[in-house]
């Protein structure tokens, strides 16, 4: 019999590679054939509505993790085994399928890859319309499709959920989206993206330091901390703060009305007095220019809201009313009322938005980036996006309103500054997702929050769970840390292996150098993965956070090797909206520590780094404790963890030279993505029997590679270089010598044989 991945209904039962993936299906749901496997599922009704929610059948019997917004703003994971186990508004669901397409057991005992193949289901845009997943009580899979505005209706949506299925569940993800960006037409993957050059260099953030009360002289007091410390920022995010707003709602002398300061409007697209130079004091241009040229800054961004600021537009501005601002208020869809109400939707909704007409959206944009342009600004940090999904009635539905505004944000961004500078926020909606077509960069979870010690292990899952679905549209941003707190490290490292732009949020004179220096090289760059960090495929599945026993593992790759980070995430926060019985054990144990182990076979696609001389085993080299191991693909090592600490591997694919020399670089060792560091790597045959082995490194700091045997000696930049060899773990380490600030980071090094 043959075996076809399409998925297909019969007899009521959706299938997909021969496993029963749905049961139940009623006779209105159809199903596509799309390519390569895929296909749309769709359903008919015999109304005409502007939200429908159709059942799609039971959903029983698989390990899932869907991907949904707990928040209008965010997105969350969730781990479940049936329908009922999947939220209102998951706009991912994973399934894991095998065999006997059913669960090991009730304790969920981890199963093999064997025969292990996925089922992705990625509900999309259909025309004017946007879907979400939900599951019901009775383990019904239901899909909501819903335009947000009453005057859009349809009595069908046929191309609603895209499903695929695929053996590798990083292949099935990026080869899915290739074929929604094909036949969609909407957004673009993230490889087809122009990527901003800022991500690779060391970046502060003004919020945490000083929120909206940040002025010019703190901006230049952190500036000179940084510098005097030797991490210098090249990248500069002035955040909320430096515009022209008014609070109408608050009136002086009178008690603060909570929630009032997001309903705050826009005055003007210029700066407020605190930027404007009045007296003796520098203007917005002025100011750019100076801490350009003294702290030798590459790029300054800008916040700003979609709309302007939280609260739109003053309707009553004289420099406002050419874009005919009008008070509108927002309506919410009820999947994000059925999870975590937001006090700022919340207070939108009673206070209103100054909404720009649609039509004139582009010329706000256009105005307000031309004249941060014209003030030395190089691009900007644009939030609240999500928020135009609640103000779709009367202007086409909030999916055109959604492709409508990103589009005209993406144009002016690309006429007005280089590189295509733009970090979009609080944008974790399907509208956004499939209408990107340009936009490289987005926060991949809510903020980073120093003062909630019960969030900071439920960020670093955050960030790596979604990057799985935003990875491939965006370079996920996991968000500002501060470098002296005491979670810094936690988070600085998975900051290291993210993929995502590395930067802090310190207040001056208030940082940990010697912590940063793992991050951030003398320049003031740092060594950025090349991908998406992600969960490893062993804990897609896991609870990494609350089931009490999952170390939450994440890889990714360099140029020439592989980084594996490992977490313990356990015992200190709980997801929100999570369900569990008062006695349940988690709640009450926090051991400390985790035990579980790591693997070269972790970090997917190491092949693809590894080149033809690769022999199948690898160096594993361990960040905090510095020991060398040397595994075959599929060996394990042990590793255990306590609350709040992690380690990180560089697993580098051993080389075979010569015949008799096995060989791995690892970069440099005191950094968190050592090797990060290893740009190239070839090997000349010298006559009679020896070779010399050249690698293009970057940086300054300890360098080390994993050498089989004792080389004659080594040269960095054609010099002589003592080094040291440990025969017991074969680690060679020699000192690449420190760059200036402004000198060249590469390095030529040459081992001889």
């Amino acid at each position: 019999m043959t075996i076809t991945a399409t998925p297909t209904v019969t007899d009521g039962r959706l299938t997909v590679r021969s496993k029963v993936a749905l049961d139940g299906v009623p006779d209105n749901v159809v199903v596509s054939p799309v390519s390569s496997g895929s296909a749309f599922i769709g359903a008919t009704s015999t109304t005409e509505k502007n939200r429908h929610v159709f059942t799609l059948g039971v959903l029983e019997g698989y390990r899932l993790l869907c991907l949904f917004r707990f928040k209008i703003w965010w997105m969350i994971p969730r781990m479940g085994k049936a329908g009922g186990d999947i939220p209102v508004e998951t706009q991912m669901l994973l399934l894991e399928a095998r065999e006997d397409s059913a669960l090991n057991d009730e304790d969920g005992e981890q199963p093999t890859t064997e025969n292990t193949f996925y089922i992705l289901m990625l509900p999309v845009l259909d025309g004017q319309f946007r879907t979400s997943l939900q599951g019901t009580s009775t383990n019904e899979l239901q899909f909501c499709v819903e335009s947000g505005d009453p005057d859009v209706q349809c009595s069908q949506s046929l191309e609603a959920v895209f499903i695929n299925s695929g053996d590798s569940p990083y292949k099935l993800m990026n080869e899915s989206f290739k074929i929604l960006e094909k036949h969609k037409e909407t957004f673009s993957q993230i490889n087809n993206k122009k990527i901003p050059h800022n991500l690779d260099w060391f970046g502060w953030c003004t919020w945490d330091a000083f929120y909206t009360e940040v002025n010019p002289q703190g901006i230049k007091e952190g500036l000179e901390s940084f510098s005097e410390g030797g991490c210098p920022p090249r990248f500069l995010i002035i955040d909320d703060g430096w515009q022209d707003t008014i609070n109408e709602f608050h009136k002086e002398g009178e008690p603060f009305l909570e929630g009032t300061q997001f309903a705050t409007r826009l005055v003007d697209i210029k700066e407020n007095n605190k930027f404007k130079g009045i007296g003796c004091r520098e203007n917005l241009r002025e100011f750019i220019k100076t801490i350009k040229e003294k702290y030798g800054l590459k790029y300054v961004y800008m916040w700003h809201a979609l709309l302007g600021y939280w609260g739109g537009l003053l309707p009553t501005s004289e420099a406002m009313k050419k874009y005919n601002p009008r008070l509108e208020y927002p309506v919410q869809s009820p999947g994000n009322k059925g999870n975590i109400r937001d006090v700022a939707m919340d207070s939108l909704e009673k206070y209103g938005i100054g909404m720009i007409d649609p039509t004139k959206i582009l010329e706000f944009y256009d105005d307000l980036h031309s004249y941060l342009a014209s003030s030395g600004v190089d691009g900007v940090k644009v939030d609240v996006q999500n928020v135009i999904e609640t103000l779709g009635s009367g202007h086409g539905g909030r999916a055109s309103l959604t492709r409508q505004c990103q589009q005209a944000l993406e144009a002016s961004v690309e006429k007005n500054f280089m590189d295509n500078n733009l970090i979009c926020c609080m944008s974790h909606n399907s509208d956004y997702i499939y209408s990107s077509r340009k936009s490289a960069v987005a926060r991949a979870s809510e903020d980073f929050m120093p003062r909630e010690p019960n969030l900071q292990t439920l960020h670093i899952a955050f960030v790596t769970f979604n990057s799985l679905l935003l990875g491939e549209i965006v370079v996920p941003d996991w968000d500002m840390f501060h470098s002296k707190h005491a979670t810094a490290e936690f988070h600085s490292a998975a900051r290291a292996l993210g993929g995502c732009g590395v930067y802090v949020s310190d207040k001056p004179d208030n940082h940990d150098f010697k912590l940063l220096r793992k991050l951030v090289l003398p320049d003031g760059s740092v060594l950025r993965a090349r991908y998406a960090g992600r969960p490893t495929r062993d804990c897609l599945f896991e609870d990494p956070v609350m089931d009490g026993k999952s170390l939450l593992k994440i890889w990714n790759l360099n140029k020439l090797s592989g980084i594996l980070g490992v977490f313990n995430c356990q015992g200190v926060g709980h997801w929100p909206l999570k369900e569990i019985a008062h006695d349940d054990p988690t709640l009450s144990s926090k051991p400390s520590y985790l035990s579980g182990h790591v693997s070269p076979n972790n970090v997917e696609f190491l092949e693809d780094v590894a080149g033809e001389n690769w022999i199948g085993d690898c160096a594993v080299y361990a960040s905090n404790s510095g020991s060398l191991s040397r595994l075959p693909r599929k060996g394990i090592t042990d590793i255990s963890l306590g609350i709040l600490q992690c380690e990180i591997y560089t697993v580098s694919p051993i080389r075979e030279y010569n015949q008799n020399v096995h060989f791995a670089p690892i970069g440099l060792i005191d950094m968190y993505n050592s090797g990060g560091a290893v740009e190239a790597l070839n090997c000349v045959n010298d006559e009679p029997s020896g070779c010399t082995i050249k690698i293009k490194g970057k940086g300054c700091g300890r360098f080390g590679v994993y050498s089989s045997t004792k080389p004659k000696y080594c040269l960095v930049d054609t010099n002589k270089e003592e080094f040291d060899y440990n025969a017991d773990n074969q680690l060679l380490t020699l000192k690449l010598r420190i760059c200036s600030q402004d000198g060249s980071n590469f390095r030529e090094i040459e081992f001889f044989y």
